[in-house]
């Protein structure tokens, strides 16, 4: 059985949080299940990346931005293989080109186009946990390119879809998808199972758990997405088909 789990930057944001989410998928692993980690940068990161990127030059090249920018999600993919291995659990970090991730050259918001998996096969054969940084592909002239803020949520259901692995979890500092932000309306419901149309129509019109293009994603592939607490690891809700 194959888990692709994903975590957003707010769940990385510190060591703790970066050992909570190495804890998970090691038990994981020890349990004889392979695992594909699919890391943001840690907190903040991107916005102070792009802070100090706009002080050298606030109209700065999308493919240099690019280049800058993708370094964030691989620090936290080799900071997560190494807390791993403090776990004496082998794990391996890939950067998107690395782990086959091939994605049209649109600098800044990029699509992925395929996904060779032979990379990632390979090192979970070895008994690896497969670390991958999210929000990154290789483009047609060879440059790294990046899909778009959110966009490690892309990568992890496409990753989902290529290896068609048996979970796809989205862990994030909420504990599910709710019908209105319940930090704001102390009444909101949360869903036990969302469908796809709905999901999109959240996203597009400003939830910000889930990115609009990975719920197309995962439509258009028949992913169902588990959106949870990193922080309890409990049930959340399942983006699904509920034709």
């Amino acid at each position: 059985m194959l888990y692709v789990q994903k975590y957003g930057g707010t769940s990385l944001g510190d060591a703790g949080k970066i050992q909570v989410a190495a804890r998970r998928a090691a038990d994981l692993s020890r349990q004889g299940y392979k695992v594909v980690l699919v890391v943001s940068a840690q907190g903040n990161t991107t916005d102070k990346m792009l802070a100090q990127a706009a002080k050298v030059n606030r109209r700065g090249a999308a493919r240099e931005l690019d280049a800058y920018l993708s370094a964030g999600e691989q620090m936290s993919a080799a900071l997560t293989a190494m807390a791993l291995g403090a776990l004496g659990c082998p794990a391996v970090s890939l950067t998107g080109p690395q782990a086959g991730i091939y994605t049209d050259g649109v600098h800044g918001n990029a699509r992925i186009l395929d996904v060779d998996t032979s990379r990632i096969r390979r090192e979970l054969n070895e008994g690896k946990i497969v670390v991958v940084a999210g929000f990154q592909g290789l483009g047609p002239t060879g440059d790294v390119t990046t899909l778009g803020r959110g966009g490690s949520d892309i990568t992890a259901v496409a990753l989902a879809a290529w290896l068609r692995a048996d979970k796809c979890q989205i862990f994030t500092d909420v504990d599910g998808i709710y019908d209105r932000d319940p930090n704001i309306y102390p009444g909101a419901q949360r869903f036990g199972r969302i469908g796809y149309e709905k999901m999109l129509s959240l996203a597009r019109n400003g939830a910000q758990v889930l990115h609009d293009r990975s719920v197309e994603l995962a439509r258009d592939r028949r992913i169902t997405v588990e959106v949870l607490s990193a922080s309890t690891g409990e049930p959340g809700t399942l983006v699904c088909n509920l034709e």
